[in-house]
C-alpha cells in the first residue's frame, strides 16, 4: 500500500521558508510586470520578433521575463 505524501501548508513552514517563497515570489511578480509594461510601451521596431509571441512567453515562470528582457529588447545601436 503506497504512503499519501502529506503537502506541507502555510503554518506548518519555518519563517525562514516563508521569507524564502516570499522573496522569489516577489521577485517572479517584479521580473513579469517589467516584462510586461516594457513589451506593451515598446514600438514594434525596438522588439525583437513578432510581439504577440512575446505575450505568452512571459507566463513561462521564471525563464519568459527574463528572456524578453536579456533577448527579445533591441537596444539602441542594435542592428538586428
Amino acid at each position: 500500500m503506497k504512503r499519501q505524501r502529506q503537502q506541507k501548508r502555510w503554518r506548518d513552514l519555518t519563517d525562514r521558508q516563508r521569507t524564502a517563497i516570499l522573496v522569489v515570489a516577489s521577485v517572479e511578480l517584479s521580473l513579469t510586470a517589467t516584462a510586461a509594461v516594457d513589451l506593451w510601451r515598446a514600438p514594434a521596431e525596438r522588439v525583437r520578433g513578432d510581439r504577440r509571441l512575446w505575450w505568452p512567453v512571459l507566463l513561462v515562470q521564471p525563464f519568459g521575463p527574463l528572456l524578453y528582457l536579456l533577448l527579445g529588447r533591441r537596444r539602441a545601436g542594435d542592428r538586428t
